[in-house]
């Protein structure tokens, strides 16, 4: 039932129902006052001289009616302000709400309910509000989701494409007998080794990146030692560098035997992931070269890497961490690249309880900071 016919039936049960009650109860009383006085056992000079007031008809009747007509107006009065205060006080808003539901319904999210009221009908409308706003940043979040989604997708499309393409060239030479002396089929072997290694490493990406997005990185903290850990991680590092001509300068600033808790998989991903950024972006006029130092900042251990390369322009810089943000926008830069190795770096370095940032300038290099906190002994008291 409708709430205006609900608030009808009430006004009519809240005006009538006293005044039938009170005309039966006045008239019920009349006959037991006369019962009681007929009765010869009561002798009671109130009682007979309320019957002698009542067994003159016309002046209780006029009285009777006279009480049914006073309390019917004020009834009636009371009535219509207490409806009229109740259907303005609900109807509005419940006619809101229904109009938002139906906006809802439509797909349409940019509306607002929300009340200054403190009643339970605008505890309703700020509830419906709190939904409508968590589902418009739901179809928001969505639809980036979306376009991140398709841009992933585009990225690793066109950067396994070029790979792909390296590869199939040159088994096609190997098989049409281009490579026709020994020094020629090592070139065109080790070509392709390398593409499959820079199609293993886009996978790689790939396959973190949906685990980064559920939150399964599968970590394995352990207690390391700084300087152990990266004079085998310089080493390594130092002979792949060294293959492209790339220059490596180490330094270590830190206490021999400082500790820290790290997962040695995933830390040296971030050097990695880092390294090969600058690679990419070496320039081509000068001696390329990559410098690794660590230092003590107290509770954290920090490590800088510095590279000489084309830099990032100052527009760019805020956005570098972000998932799918390359500041060369061109699909044709020989950098390639799916966009979301520098956003893998931010997340494991922000689950090792630290933190990254990055500073550079165009055509001088780049420098990305990073910190990791030391393992520090507690002492029992």
């Amino acid at each position: 039932m409708k709430l205006k016919n609900r608030l009808i039936i009430s006004f009519f049960i809240i005006t009538l129902v006293p005044v039938l009650l009170f005309t039966t109860l006045m008239y019920g009383l009349k006959g037991i006052v006369r019962e009681a006085a007929a009765n010869p056992m009561v002798t009671n000079e109130f009682v007979d001289s309320v019957k002698t007031y009542m067994d003159d008809s016309g002046r209780f009747d006029e009285l009777v009616v006279s009480f049914c007509v006073a309390e019917l107006i004020i009834l009636l009065v009371t009535a219509v302000i207490m409806v009229v205060w109740i259907y303005r006080g609900i109807a509005p808003q419940l006619k809101t709400l229904k109009i938002a539901a139906n906006n809802v319904k439509e797909g349409n999210l940019d509306f607002s309910v929300a009340s200054t009221g403190k009643d339970e009908m605008s505890d309703v409308c700020n509830a419906f509000e709190d939904m409508r706003v968590r589902l418009k940043n739901n179809a928001k979040d969505r639809l980036e989701d979306e376009a991140e989604q398709r841009a992933l997708i585009s990225n690793i499309a066109h950067d396994l494409k070029t790979p792909i393409t390296a590869i199939k060239g040159y088994a096609e030479g190997m098989l049409d007998g281009v490579a026709d002396t020994p020094e020629k089929q090592e070139k065109y072997i080790r070509t392709i080794y390398n593409k499959a290694n820079e199609m293993n490493t886009l996978i790689n990406e790939l396959t973190l990146y949906s685990k980064i997005d559920t939150n399964k990185i599968p970590y394995n903290f352990q207690k390391l030692n700084l300087q152990a850990y990266f004079d085998d991680c310089i080493e390594e590092l130092g002979m792949d560098l060294e293959n492209q001509h790339i220059r490596l300068d180490y330094s270590n600033f830190v206490d021999p035997n400082v500790l820290i808790i790290a997962d040695p998989e995933q830390l040296g991903r971030i050097i990695h992931n880092i390294v090969s950024n600058s690679v990419k972006y070496m320039r081509a006029d000068v001696a390329s070269r990559i410098g690794i130092s660590i230092k003590d900042v107290g509770d954290f251990v920090q490590v800088e890497i510095t590279d000489n390369g084309k830099g990032i322009a100052t527009r760019d810089l805020p956005y570098v961490f972000d998932r799918f943000y390359r500041a060369d926008t061109s699909r044709n830069s020989a950098a390639g690249g799916s966009g979301i190795g520098l956003s893998i770096v931010k997340k494991i370095v922000e689950d090792h309880g630290g933190k990254i940032w990055v500073t550079s300038k165009e055509n001088e290099g780049t420098t990305m900071y990073f910190v990791i906190r030391k393992f520090m002994e507690v002492e029992n008291e």
